[in-house]
């Protein structure tokens, strides 16, 4: 076997223990250190596989940035994983029988598609370039329009978040940061002038102790 087989296979054992941590650890923090490790080794197999665009990509939107997203989100909220891990064992079968199901399926749909459509010259090899270039180059020409829409939607998208997000509901208060700055030591403070006033238990205790 040469180098590249030897750490492709290197690489799909630890994403694979890793993986298996994901869900066995009892540390949820740590759990999602695991799948950051799982993302990155198959970050690292598409790469040894010729797709270094979906390795580079998996690293950058996932490890990157949802994950971290979720690491903070997990240490912040300080869980509590006893009730998460009730019933565990019970529903264990269940979901090993349902995995075990989705992989036979799996594997049953690559042969048939594998013996069906055989597979064709790779386009990438026959451009003569690399990965990035040829996705980057049939993105941005071939498919610039679904490209652009999609890209419309998503903004749309986060737009209609942030408004839903910041809408006004009745009886919660809101900060104006216009008017906090526009703010005066007279708007907030006011001098007072009182007369001083001897009540009667204070003069009678002043006769006592005379």
């Amino acid at each position: 076997m040469d180098l590249a087989l030897l750490a492709f296979l290197a690489f799909a054992a630890v994403a694979v223990a890793s993986a298996g941590a994901v869900i066995s650890v009892r540390n949820p923090v740590h759990a999602a250190l695991f799948l950051v490790l799982t993302f990155f080794t198959v970050a690292c197999t598409w790469i040894l596989a010729g797709a270094e665009f979906l390795g580079v990509a998996l690293i950058l939107v996932y490890v990157g940035a949802v994950m971290v997203l979720f690491l903070f989100v997990v240490m912040m909220l300080d869980v509590d994983v006893a009730p998460l891990r009730e019933g565990y064992v019970r529903y264990l079968p269940v979901g090993l029988l349902v995995a075990v199901v989705m992989l036979v399926e799996m594997l049953t749909l690559i042969g048939v598609r594998a013996r069906t459509v055989p597979f064709g010259v790779d386009a990438v090899d026959a451009s003569g370039g690399n990965n990035v270039a040829w996705v980057a180059r049939r993105l941005f020409t071939d498919f610039l329009l679904p490209f652009e829409v999609a890209a419309l939607i998503l903004t749309v998208a986060v737009i209609a978040a942030v408004a839903l997000t910041l809408r006004r509901r009745p009886g919660t208060k809101h900060q104006n940061p216009a008017e906090q700055a526009r703010v005066r030591a007279a708007d907030r403070l006011r001098m007072v002038s009182m007369p001083a006033e001897k009540h009667g238990d204070d003069a009678t205790g002043g006769e006592a102790r005379q």
